[in-house]
């Protein structure tokens, strides 16, 4: 089953709903800011993606900015730091079997669906 965890006020999450909704293809919605992922579920995440964690940040966040920016913190903590603030966690991200993708752009949706 594919998954894309959403945010539905992003514009570019929206766009990848789109797409998975044009594809014709069953997909689950996960609404991440409402049901948060936890530190296991976001490291496989990480994992599928294939990136550091870092990579999964939103850097002009507000949050990111005040707390953590500047400083030297493990994957471990970057995940921690998403999983408490969802708000970091780039988005959509869409999950298919044991792959995944960033949905920016959009059409990197394809590539899994």
């Amino acid at each position: 089953m594919i998954k894309i965890y959403h945010n539905p006020r992003c514009s570019k999450s929206r766009e990848g709903l789109a797409v998975l909704e044009n594809s014709n293809r069953d997909f689950e919605i996960v609404k991440y800011l409402e049901k948060p992922m936890t530190e296991k579920e976001l490291t496989e995440i990480v994992k599928l993606l294939g990136i550091p964690a870092i990579d999964l940040v939103r850097k002009n966040e507000k949050i990111w900015k005040e707390e953590f920016i500047g400083k030297v913190i493990s994957e471990e903590a970057v995940i921690k730091a998403m999983v408490e603030n969802p708000k970091l966690i780039e988005r959509p991200i869409i999950v298919n079997g044991s792959k995944a993708v960033i949905g920016r752009p959009s059409s990197n949706i394809q590539s899994i669906i």
